[in-house]
């Protein structure tokens, strides 16, 4: 009889750390999943975005596939256009995508845009 109830209490031990353990991995798998998810509408956001010379120095926003967005290009450094000699431009790209969950990614470039003529 006490073999019986020992065994019990083995079985519910082992039993109650395989539950922790799945638990743990479920969290774990979701964790995962969000952030892929998150990573690619970021990689979403950042291919349609429309060229940088179209709208540098200004603010977008908007939503792809349920994810918030908001893009922004800056120039890299203030440039005296007289003094640099350089056909390009160098362009500060920041796009930031929020999920519904309010998990924030964000991805900071350099683009080179070439100058205006004249």
């Amino acid at each position: 009889m006490i073999e019986a109830v020992v065994a019990l209490a083995v079985v519910a031990t082992v039993l109650a750390s395989i539950g922790s353990l799945i638990a743990v991995a479920r969290t774990g798998t979701r964790t995962l999943e969000q952030r892929v998810a998150l990573s690619e509408a970021l990689r979403l956001v950042s291919v349609t975005v429309p060229p940088a010379e179209q709208w540098a120095g200004t603010e977008q926003s908007g939503n792809a596939a349920g994810f918030a967005w908001r893009a922004a290009i800056f120039p890299f450094v203030e440039q005296d256009p007289i003094e640099t000699s350089s056909i390009w431009i160098p362009l500060r790209v920041v796009v930031q995508v929020r999920a519904p969950s309010g998990a924030v990614s964000s991805v900071e470039t350099i683009q080179l845009v070439k100058r205006p003529p004249g």
